[in-house]
């Protein structure tokens, strides 16, 4: 008799004596013993009972897993079935119990203080139906990162699917100053349909997300589409140069390793927005997307009040090099914003253009240091600011990105 053996029969007795089959009766003492299945451990505890004359049969449905082992084959069939059907480069096993067989066992457990010993039902299953579940799908098991889930509800034998998300980088230039960067829900309706967005349930009738992430759901078939972008900018302002970094989330696809080569050729059939340099990224790309901060270089198109004079806007310009302003939030914003004073660095401002009723400022700034506001002075809010040096009242007219400070690589 082994010796893990010797230190458990009285509780194995007891354990044996209801009845409950050799899986369940091993699974009590799955952490004792090595190279052991629990239906191993069952068989090895119940011979060592034998051995002492006392012999306990199973009883003919066990009254703990009600031999729910025995549905193991078709619950492995139905598992490769449904998880042949998407693609995945690996897979795992879950599965839903009778919550009565769950409570069943807790109390089990904690009578004969089994809490150290013991291996949960629904672990147990897991593990047996992937092992026969294997060689029909023929991919890796991964149990820290699955692409797939299979659960199998092993009252009704049914299989839900749950495919990890893919994840797109790349870059976009938004060439139109009339789409925003992502879906926007009418303000009346909030998505449901009303006249004012002609039952469209959106404020604009495409974004940047959808040009792109419409295509992608198709070619992944998947369920949902969701875009992480680096900032945003303005609706009427445009983004040129390198292109607004974005992760593109596909969640519950159905094929995971798409042609993006096809998406993007696809996707730049827009004269609206434009997309490039787009990969594959895992998970964690959203969170350093959205976290990063990078400085960023714009131009604006100034109109003000009065003649301009030239000498005194590029003076004005020359005195913003490393000024932290105080922005206090915009009044365009107030509503969707929290009431707070911030402050943002204008590393460098540059004149061209100017003519007798406008001119542009090329400016490079912090992260999150709002433009217009800083041109406009936004009645105070924004201190200092580009109208009071200048001693006119100015508004940008027209707002482009010019470049993003963040490396892919």
């Amino acid at each position: 008799m082994e010796e893990w053996i010797s230190g458990i029969l009285d509780k194995g007795k007891g354990l044996a004596q209801m009845g409950l089959c050799d899986h369940c009766l091993g699974r009590m003492f799955a952490k004792l013993g090595e190279n052991l299945t629990d239906e191993r451990r069952g068989q090895m505890i119940r011979a060592a009972l034998a051995d002492n004359g006392e012999v306990f049969e199973k009883d003919d449905i066990c009254p703990l897993c009600e031999d729910v082992f025995d549905m193991v084959p078709r619950f492995a069939e139905a598992v490769a079935d449904k998880v042949n059907t998407v693609e995945s480069d690996n897979f795992l096993v879950g599965c839903r119990i009778d919550p009565e067989q769950t409570k069943r066992e807790k109390e089990l457990i904690e009578e004969y203080g089994l809490k150290e010993t013991a291996e949960p039902l629904k672990t147990e299953l897991n593990r047996e139906i992937g092992k026969v579940a294997l060689p029909m799908i023929n991919r890796a098991v991964n149990f820290k990162e699955p692409q797939v889930v299979a659960c199998i509800d092993t009252r009704f034998a049914d299989v839900t699917l749950d495919c990890s998300p893919i994840f797109i980088a790349g870059r976009y230039n938004k060439l139109s100053r009339e789409i925003p960067q992502t879906r926007w829900p009418c303000r009346i309706c909030h998505g449901k349909g009303c006249p004012r967005c002609h039952g469209t349930g959106k404020m604009y009738m495409t974004s940047v997300q959808e040009i792109i992430g419409d295509i992608a759901l198709e070619m992944a078939d998947g369920q949902e589409q969701f875009f992480h972008g680096m900032g945003r900018e303005d609706i009427d302002a445009c983004m040129l140069g390198t292109g607004r970094p974005f992760v593109l989330e596909i969640s519950q696809p159905r094929i995971r390793d798409i042609d993006l080569d096809e998406l993007e050729a696809r996707a730049n059939e827009s004269i609206l927005a434009q997309y490039h340099g787009l990969h594959f990224v895992p998970r964690s790309a959203v969170a350093m997307y959205k976290e990063s901060d990078p400085d960023k270089t714009y131009r604006a198109k100034v109109v003000c009040e009065g003649r301009i004079d030239p000498d005194k806007v590029k003076e004005t310009a020359s005195k913003f090099v490393d000024v932290c302003l105080d922005q206090r939030t915009p009044q365009r914003v107030e509503h969707r914003r929290a009431d707070l004073v911030r402050k943002r660095t204008v590393y460098w401002i540059k004149a061209e253009n100017i003519t007798e009723d406008s001119f542009d400022l090329v400016l490079k700034t912090q992260s999150g240091t709002y433009i217009k506001e800083f041109v406009s002075g936004d009645e105070g809010r924004t201190q200092p600011n580009f109208s009071e040096t200048y001693g006119a009242q100015c508004k940008v007219d027209l707002l482009d990105v010019q470049e993003i400070d963040f490396r892919d690589d």
